[in-house]
């Protein structure tokens, strides 16, 4: 299974939105920024977890993005699954039924050993993205993070988030 750059930086993208004060949002050109990636290729993901119901846009003064719900209720599947799709990855074919040997489609009761290994595996793979929150990734970013890198976030943040007004 191979994961795009796409929902690493919808994780990013959302971690950093995750910091914001409530009324705060980012644009899409800002998050491109603050990670340094293609701004057209950041509106996408953001489009994609929009859609989703991840984060929410708002447009004009005080537009840009937030998050649509709590942190703590937003996990590393919803945002794969916003940007990858939530279809399953592998697909059988039943190869087991071709060829000169090929198993009778009568004699085919139950899903081949290779299929339910793969099926197994995949629903592993999406209950761990499950079970780590936001509120998980901005703890782990908390401990790589010093005290300066903080600041600085909390200026960059300041400088490039738009605020509604009280």
């Amino acid at each position: 299974m191979k994961i795009t750059k796409g929902v690493e930086w919808a994780a990013h993208a959302c971690t950093l939105l995750a910091v914001l004060p409530d009324g705060w949002a980012l644009s899409a050109e800002a998050l491109a920024e603050y990670h340094d990636v293609p701004p057209a290729y950041m509106a996408k993901q953001m489009q994609a977890l929009s859609k989703l119901g991840i984060v929410m846009s708002q447009r004009g003064a005080v537009g840009g993005y937030r998050l649509a719900k709590p942190a703590a209720q937003i996990t590393l599947w919803d945002i794969t699954a916003a940007i990858e799709g939530s279809a399953a990855s592998f697909r059988c074919t039943e190869i087991r039924q071709n060829g000169p040997c090929g198993t009778a489609v009568k004699d085919c009761k139950t899903p081949c050993g290779i299929a339910a290994s793969f099926y197994r595996a995949e629903q592993a793979f999406r209950a761990e993205l499950g079970k780590v929150t936001l509120v998980d990734l901005m703890s782990l970013a908390g401990e790589d993070s010093t005290a300066e890198k903080a600041g600085a976030i909390a200026v960059w943040v300041q400088d490039n988030a738009a605020r509604q007004s009280s």
